[in-house]
């Protein structure tokens, strides 16, 4: 029996008359791993901005779960299960990257605080298996203002993944990765898949190729087309309004 994670009902935002998101209705299930696509503009960031609280609706409601989740702040959904990762890394470089990931393993609010705090032992044990899942084991010890991008793109998700969020929002991950960097990332979220619930918001075909078994193509604010990979790359909408001929490559 399928769970819905997270359900949009009818969700929308508009600026000064414009809606950037408008009536936007997506049921992502327990586990999942849903892409969004489309163009610059489209909507996509918007939507999540919405989903994480960054962003008040307009119209509609978010559930996580059975718990209607509409217009919580946005410290409350982080709490609450969702964590968000933005395409701009934001670490504590003057910090090691295992003191990064306790940092953020800590369910106390407030960076300085928790510097002087013991771990649980669940807390270590999320801190090790970040390390392990993102590669970064033999870093432990390095400053993450060393790191390269590829790397403090990894801690910041090991980061999220040690407070265990209940759903995942990245917004491009791999912006700015070499292939091999990409590739690295593409085992991560396969091996998060059904651990926790992802949405992703990406432009690399290659990588949305690799990842995705159900994408949502949103245009003009609106949901286009919903399907997998075959479905998608034959929707002519989808073509006309993102794809162009090429398909996912």
């Amino acid at each position: 029996m399928t769970v819905a994670a997270l359900t949009l009902d009818g969700l929308g935002v508009a600026f000064a008359g414009f809606k950037a998101v408008d009536g936007v209705s997506i049921i992502i299930e327990e586990g999942e791993l849903r892409v969004v696509l489309g163009a610059n503009g489209a909507g996509k960031t918007t939507l999540m901005d919405l989903i994480s609280g960054k962003t008040r609706n307009t119209s509609g409601r978010v559930f996580l779960y059975d718990t209607d989740i509409t217009h919580w702040q946005e410290h409350q959904i982080a709490r609450a299960g969702i964590g968000r990762k933005f395409q701009i890394p934001s670490v504590f470089r003057e910090l090691s990257v295992r003191r990064n990931l306790e940092v953020a393993s800590f369910e106390t609010p407030g960076v300085f605080s928790n510097l002087s705090l013991r771990q649980t032992a669940a807390s270590k044990r999320r801190v090790e298996e970040a390390l392990e899942l993102t590669g970064l084991g033999p870093q432990a010890d390095r400053l993450a203002g060393g790191l390269s991008h590829g790397q403090t793109q990894w801690l910041e998700l090991g980061m999220l993944i040690t407070q265990n969020p209940k759903i995942l929002l990245l917004d491009e991950p791999t912006a700015g990765m070499t292939q091999a960097e990409t590739h690295k990332t593409t085992e991560i979220l396969n091996a998060l898949r059904g651990k926790h619930t992802i949405i992703v918001v990406e432009h690399d075909m290659a990588f949305v190729r690799e990842v995705a078994r159900r994408i949502t193509v949103m245009h003009l604010g609106q949901v286009l087309a919903e399907g997998d990979i075959k479905t998608i790359e034959k929707d002519e909408r989808v073509k006309q309004a993102y794809l162009g001929s090429k398909g996912i490559m």
